[in-house]
């Protein structure tokens, strides 16, 4: 296994780690965003009051995205599996 391999490897682990966590974390960005506005605007001070929103909306964007998160990750492992043989040399 060469330096190239290892490093194709690692750059596909990684952009594979981007694409499944992005829209997890934007939309918990997003939702933090709206919900900090809403606190400034009505001057509510309380740091919990973003916790149960966030959760739901990852919980949701789970749902959504689930299917593309589960083929996402089982092509990639696939993809190692079958290439194994040319690792291992």
């Amino acid at each position: 296994m060469t330096e190239d391999v290892v490093l194709d490897l690692m750059r596909e682990a990684f952009y594979n780690i981007i694409i499944c966590a992005s829209p997890m974390l934007l939309i918990s960005l997003v939702v933090g965003l709206v919900i900090s506005i809403f606190q400034t605007v009505t001057s509510i001070q309380e740091q919990t009051l973003t916790f149960v929103p966030k959760i739901i909306s990852i919980f949701i964007a789970l749902i959504l995205f689930g299917s593309f998160l589960m083929t996402t990750l089982t092509d990639y492992i696939t993809r190692l599996w079958s290439n194994f043989s040319v690792y291992i040399r």
